[in-house]
């Protein structure tokens, strides 16, 4: 054997690829994080801006007022002329801009 194959190093799996009983492990892909905080971006979006939103309750009500704040559970609604509510989230179906219902209704009547 010449000096440089005596050197080379044999590549083996790294101690954490095999298991107990010698097995090889088979990786998994990580699972997405739980929280992407995109319903914390969004909501920190409207209410910097006190963007006019239209909140419909699973009841079928539909409120309309700017989000003041929010936390895990609920959302404060503030409503001109009318008093401001406090919004259990479970108790939303779903929300949007109110501009957005605008644009809608301008869309059809054209």
């Amino acid at each position: 054997m010449s000096d440089s194959e005596s050197q080379r190093k044999l590549i083996r799996p790294g101690s954490g690829d095999k298991t107990r009983d010698g097995s090889r492990a088979i990786r998994r892909k990580q699972t997405p994080p739980e929280q992407t905080n995109a319903e914390e971006f969004y909501y920190l979006k409207q209410m910097a801006a006190r963007t006019p939103m239209v909140v419909m309750l699973n009841n079928d009500e539909e409120l309309r007022g700017w989000i003041e704040w929010y936390d895990k559970s609920s959302i404060k609604l503030n409503r001109h002329r009318e008093p401001n509510l406090l919004l259990p989230k479970r108790n939303i179906r779903y929300m949007y801009k109110d501009e957005d219902r605008r644009k809608r209704r301008d869309d059809s009547d054209r």
